[in-house]
Parts: structure tokens; sequence; C-alpha cells
């Protein structure tokens, strides 16, 4: 099946953003993503001055894998579909920085709500894939696991910072 998706997710050390956007591969994203109470969640996603819109249907199999379904839909479709936001929910933004490494593609996730702590999601062929994550990256734990740490989690209520 094509439409699923198996991740694990981690909460790093706030990264280098200098370092971050240095290397000569990555790609930067502006995303602000919100929940409905219809089941989707909405991305207006945008890339090098250029605006997407995105809807997604995930359904759960286990805590590092799901079936997701994503569409790209107009902006008209998008403001319709924002009028079931749902209201217990934050939008969630955050700066995404894509980053290609050993055939794995990394992805790093900045909020504005953290100074100290960021994320980090690794896309797999399978739940027992064995990866690296480049040397830059400092993980304080695995969340995959974690539901505080799902974005939908932090749409309603986000964690304070780790000590560490």
């Amino acid at each position: 099946m094509n439409n699923l998706e198996t991740e694990r997710k981690f909460l790093i050390k706030m990264p280098s953003l200098e370092k971050l956007s240095s290397l000569s591969n990555i790609q930067k994203v502006d995303i602000i993503q919100t929940y409905t109470t219809i089941g989707v969640r909405l991305r207006r996603w945008e890339e090098n001055g250029e605006i997407s819109y995105i809807k997604t249907e995930k359904t759960k199999l286990t805590d590092l894998t799901r079936i997701e379904i994503e569409s790209k839909i107009t902006k008209e479709e998008y403001q319709r579909l924002t009028a079931f936001a749902d209201k217990e929910c934050n939008p969630i933004e955050k700066i995404r920085y894509r980053y290609p490494f050993m055939e794995k593609l990394i992805e790093i996730d900045v909020f504005p709500f953290w100074s100290k702590q960021a994320f980090c999601e690794v896309e797999l062929q399978s739940e027992d894939e064995e990866f690296l994550l480049p040397d830059f990256i400092e993980v304080i734990r695995e969340v995959t696991h974690d539901k505080h740490y799902r974005n939908y989690s932090l749409a309603k209520k986000i964690p304070k910072e780790d000590n560490f």
C-alpha cells in the first residue's frame, strides 16, 4: 500500500538555524497546520514564495505507522474547510527544514513557542529499519510513542521545554 507512512519522531536540541540554512540541499517550508472537526488536517504550505494548500486524512495503524491520504486543494476549498476548524485546537505554525541524508528525508520542525528544542522526524520503509541522523542533530529523546508530542496534542496544549 503506497499510502503508508512509517516514521519516528525525536525531540532534539534546537539546531543552529544558520547551519541549517547553509546546507546546500535543504528545503525550508513555512507551515500553518489546522485541525478540523471533520477528520481532516489542513496545511498552508509556503515554499520559495509559492503557497499551496493540502488536505490530509490519517488513520493510525500503530504508533509508528499510519495510512495517510494527502491531496492538494484550492485556496477556496481550504478557506471553506477552515470553517470546520476545531475550536479546542490552535493552529500550529512551524518552519520545516527538509534535508535528504543517507537516502532518508530528515524533517526538522522549528516552532515559535520553543527556543531550546525542536522535532526531528524520519520516514522509514519499515518499523524496524535502521537509520542514522546527521551529526549536527542532538537528540534529547525519542517521542514517537509519546502522545504529548504529537502535533494534534501541541495544538491543544504546548508542553514546556525540557530542562537539559
